[in-house]
């Protein structure tokens, strides 16, 4: 479960850096909207996906309720939930 987990968490970090740097530039700059609505959503289910799956490797890994909330916030950070993967989860 933790590599899925891990998994899921570099999918989710991606998506909110080609939302961030590829999607919201080509709507803003380029008038092209539907890159936002598509990635968005994506993202947007990843995110969540995230959250629940911080959750269960919170209860998992018995980690300090701190560090659950550390890796929520990493979640609305670029690059956030890679600081998270390499320092509170396991190597597999």
């Amino acid at each position: 479960m933790i590599k899925a987990f891990k998994i899921l968490s570099y999918l989710e970090a991606i998506s909110f850096l080609v939302l961030l740097g590829i999607a919201m530039p080509l709507k803003y700059m380029y008038d092209m909207p539907e890159y936002v609505r598509v990635v968005g959503m994506a993202h947007g289910i990843l995110f969540v996906l995230y959250i629940i799956g911080a959750y269960y490797m919170y209860e998992k890994l018995n980690w300090k309720f701190s560090t659950f909330m550390i890796v929520v916030l990493c979640s609305i950070l670029p690059f956030g939930p890679f600081y998270a993967d390499k320092k509170y989860l396991p190597s597999s």
